[in-house]
């Protein structure tokens, strides 16, 4: 059996429930909540078919869906962002051919393509979930301010994430 599901398993649980258990309890600003469950999506292979990279992301949304009670807001906003994730790889990506089983990672990619990668993908996952959230067009301004401000906290949540998982230099395994 293949090690990776056991990894990807692990993160996916891992993920989730620091997302329901800590951070759907924080409000910046009274509406604003940081999001690190997409980085599940983030995360997954280069190489991953698409039809498993949909499934695994409904189920990351649907995971938070079951705690929060947002009725499949967030497992929408994540099919979006994985329907999404390999077209903003292409936009952004000189190299097309990825070895396979690699991951988006710093230590792969770099730091300015990781944050550009995270920075596009989490903007398209948050103003998926605040426009089906609020579904009306009269609140656009209001959409777009809590998407900025979301996906900023997000962001800076999920590169400390990156940082944390990223080796040293140093080390070779």
């Amino acid at each position: 059996m293949d090690l990776n599901i056991f990894k990807h398993t692990g993160r996916f649980l891992i993920l989730i429930s620091i997302q329901v258990v800590i951070l759907n309890h924080i409000y910046f600003g009274g509406y604003i909540t940081p999001h690190i469950y997409p980085l599940f999506i983030l995360l997954l292979p280069f190489d991953i078919k698409g039809w498993v990279l949909l499934v695994a992301a409904f189920f990351s949304g649907l995971g938070v869906d079951m705690f929060s009670d947002s009725m499949g807001m967030h497992a929408s906003a994540s099919v979006f962002m994985a329907f999404m994730r390999p077209a903003i790889i292409r936009l952004i990506s000189i190299k097309t051919d990825f070895d396979p089983g690699a991951e988006p990672r710093i230590e792969n990619n770099g730091l300015g393509w990781i944050l550009l990668y995270t920075v596009l993908l989490l903007f398209l996952h948050h103003l998926a979930l605040f426009v089906i959230e609020v579904f009306r067009f009269d609140e656009i301004p209001q959409i777009l301010f809590r998407t900025l401000l979301s996906t900023g906290f997000s962001l800076v949540v999920i590169m400390i994430a990156h940082l944390l998982m990223t080796k040293p230099s140093g080390s070779r395994t």
